[in-house]
């Protein structure tokens, strides 16, 4: 294709085999340096580095439900494909947020069904230790979950937009 740009479904192709190889490159790293439930502190008081199995899905809601999860995440790749001409209209935007989308879903759908994980790895922990009583801290969480939620947030951004109107059509009047 030299000389030609990408059409929307291989920018979208793009996007999210780089989200998916970042996601899976990420997990390896944690596979490689830290086992099941191991954590390392990397700012005290505010971020570690942990190796969590998460078999739900966000926040761990609805736990221990792997495989009806990764029916779910697959049903809405399908979904996600098909509906996809509806974010045709915001072009550019719209694709980035399908690419993040695909990329995460399959990313993190992958870990569900290879037998060795048979759980989403999280990895990246913020936290705070308030008064050194305990820590409060957001939900762990990967770089598919990171994607996921942007491509939503963004595809709410741009349902939130008005739908370009068709020009007008000129109507000539008759002598």
């Amino acid at each position: 294709m030299p000389g030609s740009s990408l059409n929307g479904s291989q920018r979208i192709g793009l996007i999210a085999l780089s989200v998916f190889l970042a996601d899976q490159l990420t997990k390896f790293v944690v596979l490689r340096l830290l086992d099941l439930h191991d954590e390392r502190v990397v700012i005290e008081g505010f971020f570690k580095f942990v190796h969590w199995g998460n078999t739900g899905a966000a926040w761990s809601l609805f736990r221990h439900n792997n495989g009806a999860l990764a029916l779910v995440s697959a049903v809405a790749m399908v979904a996600l494909w098909f509906f996809r001409r509806h974010f045709e209209a915001h072009r550019f935007l719209g694709q980035v947020a399908l690419g993040l989308l695909f990329g995460g879903i399959n990313g993190n759908l992958l870990d569900r069904v290879l037998p060795s994980r048979q759980h989403v790895i999280d990895f990246l922990y913020f936290y705070v230790t308030p008064r050194g009583d305990g820590e409060i801290g957001f939900p762990a969480f990967n770089l598919a979950d990171s994607a996921i939620c942007t491509g939503v947030g963004l595809l709410i951004l741009l349902s939130w937009q008005a739908e370009p109107r068709p020009e007008p059509r000129s109507t000539a009047k008759a002598k």
